[in-house]
């Protein structure tokens, strides 16, 4: 069939020649190139010992197409032969995902549309910074209509310098839109059997997943028949593909599947049992339930971690107070509803907003995921610089002037605001129930993703909700009476720790420097609201230059702040502890001998990730069982947003941290571990 196939192919290619332009097909000799290509590197100035990814952009003409790495039954995919500089060396291709085309009972496996092919260059180490590296391709193409197929050629070239490996934001964004076009490693072993001329596949994949116009594109060539029907069935948290055999062969056999528009999963399948399917259509059928299923789990899990940030130290002063304003008894019912409800639109206001921008800076190609607005120093600096005024405002130095956050005489404005600053302070308090439903929140379809950010902003504000429209919880609540101003005092506790932790992830980003800075721009609002607290004392009001004094210092400080990269000092201090930096490259330089790796992703902002670091990762008890196994321990470090970390976090399906893997020997995938770990859990790991 493939002989066939080529034969078609020439014989398309020499009517083209001897027979006049048809109205159907345009003609190929009359304009060329059929495919605009263009090379392009994501930085022109890679360092020495890393890599640089270089996109081959190809655009075919309307009515034209060119082919995937596996073309199908006819055709060819494209020739890439690289001249490179002495020492630089190319990894294989990495392709989209293609659309099926049938021509004469033949598959082929096309792109239509611009498609973008991406070449990883490896740079070695020891090049001199300013060494030009000129990159030269050749490569040979087919170019076809439904009707006709030409050859082509180009000769592309790069020029680039060996520097410090600086990439562009914008080439950054377009780089990462190129990736997310790409199919990602579907991280579980799958299987296939081959019964006569039959072939099951099966491959892990969660029932509640989306899937829409599934297939599944074989890479491995000549072993499936390709123009043959695939059904693909849902068994569970299976597919079950079925097929016909071309070869039998004994190896595993490798491919694409497609699980949406432009979406794909990469998949290795070694021979094995693979039980017939039993469940629903799979192809096109049932995708809208599986997304629902999923989008009902993650609410649940959103509106369980909305509910747990409620007892964390940043929320509880906050909801405690205004919860006990409506304790008062110049609240009426219809008041209390009013602010329940304003409270809660303060909340889903900021949550389902910062979903709604992760979305879309994710949708243009950016690695970001929740809290990413605490890897800039800067928005960490207008929180400390906020949670301090709180602190202050419990502390009774000064009050803060209508509409009051906790003062019932505020209404609805107020509990609007209220709850807007419960759900901004609560942003970096995210507990481990939230981790899986956020980080399915950003594979759903967005209208379903934005569902599951407001299920986190409903489960933040059901207290406020139920103490607003139940009575009788309003009745049980402590009578107002003088205990409120001591309770208020003691509340500043809670507010003041949160202020030393949010100073002490600045210093983490922003080192000593960011720490100093910090504690001026503290002390110059402490002043300022000293000011104002005695203005009030004296019976006379805030004044407006108070605001512009606060706004001021806030700006100014902010402003000044700068990140301090991690660099060698941070290495070093991991290699003090047995530890090393998490890359790609050293993962897979342990695995090669062998050793076990436990791989943590982590970041100064996240409690989840410290507390975990502190009750279960840095133990004794785990430290010397890791010590006994070998294991090789790396720490992905996420505090400044570094896009490289947050790629590989997204390939494991999370929004972001706490991400624990455990890489065992031989094993193909890693174990992702819970959100939540123990000293035994970890060390029963290592001697597994």
């Amino acid at each position: 069939m493939r002989a066939l196939g080529f034969a078609i192919v020439t014989a398309l290619m020499w009517l083209g020649v001897v027979a006049p332009a048809t109205a159907q097909a345009p003609d190929p000799f009359s304009k060329g190139p059929h495919i605009a290509l263009k090379l392009m590197a994501e930085t022109d100035r890679p360092a020495p010992g890393q890599s640089v990814t270089i996109a081959y952009d190809a655009t075919p003409q309307p009515g034209w197409h060119g082919y995937w790495q596996n073309p199908g039954d006819a055709g060819f995919a494209a020739k890439l032969d690289w001249s490179l500089p002495a020492g630089v060396t190319a990894d294989a291709p990495r392709y989209p995902v293609p659309t099926t085309l049938i021509v004469a009972e033949l598959m082929n496996y096309v792109f239509e549309q611009r498609y973008t092919v991406l070449v990883t260059l490896n740079v070695p180490k020891g090049v001199a910074v300013g060494t030009k590296l000129p990159i030269k391709l050749k490569t040979q193409y087919l170019v076809c209509t439904e009707e006709i197929c030409q050859p082509e050629a180009a000769d592309l070239s790069i020029d680039l310098i060996v520097g410090d490996g600086a990439i562009d934001p914008a080439r950054r964004a377009q780089f990462d839109v190129y990736r997310q076009a790409l199919p990602k490693p579907i991280g579980m072993a799958s299987s296939y059997q081959i019964d006569g001329k039959g072939l099951r596949i099966g491959i892990p994949y969660p029932a509640t997943a989306p899937l829409k116009d599934a297939y599944f594109f074989p890479i491995t060539p000549d072993r499936l028949n390709y123009a043959a029907p695939q059904k693909v069935e849902r068994d569970g948290d299976r597919l079950v593909i079925s097929t016909e055999v071309l070869k039998p062969g004994a190896g595993p056999i490798e491919g694409v599947l497609r699980i949406g528009p432009q979406k794909g999963v990469l998949v290795s399948a070694s021979p094995g049992a693979v039980a017939a399917g039993g469940g629903a259509d799979g192809s096109s059928a049932g995708p809208e339930n599986g997304v629902l299923v999923a989008t009902l789990l993650a609410l649940g899990g959103a509106l369980l971690g909305g509910l747990i940030l409620n007892i964390m130290p940043c929320v509880f002063p906050i909801l405690s107070l205004k919860a006990l304003s409506l304790a008062k008894g110049s609240v009426d019912e219809g008041a209390a509803r009013r602010e329940a409800l304003a409270y809660t639109a303060g909340a889903l206001t900021v949550i389902v907003g910062l979903g709604a921008m992760i979305l879309a800076l994710r949708a243009g190609g950016a690695a970001v995921g929740w809290a990413f607005q605490l890897q800039n120093p800067a928005t960490i600096i207008v929180l400390l610089l906020l949670v301090i005024a709180l602190t202050l405002n419990l502390a009774g130095l000064f009050e803060i002037p209508t509409p009051a956050f906790v003062d019932s005489a505020s209404g609805a404005s107020g509990a609007f605001a209220t709850g807007a600053l419960a759900a901004i302070i609560a942003t970096p308090c995210t507990g481990p129930f939230m981790g899986a439903a956020l980080g399915a929140a950003l594979v759903l379809p967005w209208p379903a993703a934005l569902a599951v950010f407001a299920g986190l902003g409903l489960g933040l504000s059901l207290p406020f909700l139920a103490i607003g429209f139940v009575p009788a919880l309003r009745k049980a609540l402590p009578r107002p009476g003088t205990w409120m101003e001591t309770f208020r005092q003691i509340l500043a506790v809670p507010m003041g720790l949160t202020a030393i932790w949010l100073a002490w992830v600045l210093g983490g980003e922003a080192g000593v420097d960011g720490i100093t800075l910090g504690l001026l721009g503290a002390l110059g609002v402490a002043v300022v609201l000293f000011i104002v607290g005695k203005r009030q004392h004296s019976g006379l009001s805030a004044h407006w230059l108070s605001v512009v004094a606060l706004v001021a210092v806030t700006g100014a400080t902010a402003y000044a702040v700068r990140p301090v990269p991690k660099g060698a000092a941070g290495a070093a201090a991991l290699a003090a502890e047995n530890k090393a930096m998490f890359s790609e490259e050293k993962l897979a330089e342990a695995r090669a001998k062998g050793r076990p790796v436990f791989a943590y992703f982590t970041a100064d902002w996240c409690l989840t990730c410290k507390v975990n670091e502190r009750v279960a990762i840095d133990t004794d008890q785990v430290k010397a069982a890791f010590a006994k196994h070998d294991v090789a321990v790396m720490v992905g470090d996420w505090t400044d947003g570094d896009p490289k970390l947050g790629r590989f976090i997204e390939q494991h399906n999370r929004a972001g941290v706490p991400l624990y893997l455990f890489y065992k020997p031989g094993a193909d995938k890693p174990e992702i571990l819970p959100q939540v770990l123990t000293p035994a859990m970890l060390s029963e790991l290592a001697g597994g």
